[in-house]
């Protein structure tokens, strides 16, 4: 899968796009007045119990991370194939790509988490990932 340029316009168009989808179905015509729908009971975002904490916060910052080095990693295939790096270059973007992948996985099995653990829910909007 090739990755394509992004242009600020791009952004602004996906950024009203997921706006429109978040706010009509988060809102429900009652009457004249629109008022906030409940959402229906799902797995939640962030666990507060005291003994979970430190894997919330795990695997926060590790989807964090992992969405980072998906996005280096389009950006170094699309510099590739835009002839912009040496081979040099290249091998050494890929060596630490799946170095720090490989980091990634590691740290999310010490807190018992699997690589679909990494990929946030965002509700309406879908998967993150």
């Amino acid at each position: 899968m090739a990755a394509a340029p992004v242009t600020a316009a791009d952004l602004r168009a996906l950024r009203r796009e997921l706006e429109r989808r978040f706010n009509s179905s988060q809102a429900v015509a009652v009457g004249k007045q629109r008022t906030r729908a409940r959402r229906p009971a799902g797995p939640l975002r962030w666990n507060p119990q005291p003994q979970n904490v430190q894997k919330s916060v795990a695997q926060l910052v590790l989807t964090l991370v992992e969405f980072l080095r998906k996005l280096m990693e389009r950006q170094a295939i699309r510099r590739m194939e835009q002839k912009t790096l040496t081979r040099k270059q290249a091998e050494e973007v890929g060596a630490a790509l799946m170095i720090l992948e490989r980091t990634i996985r590691d740290m999310a099995r010490r807190f018992g988490l699997e690589p679909e653990d990494l990929n946030l829910d965002l509700g309406p909007i879908g998967k993150l990932m």
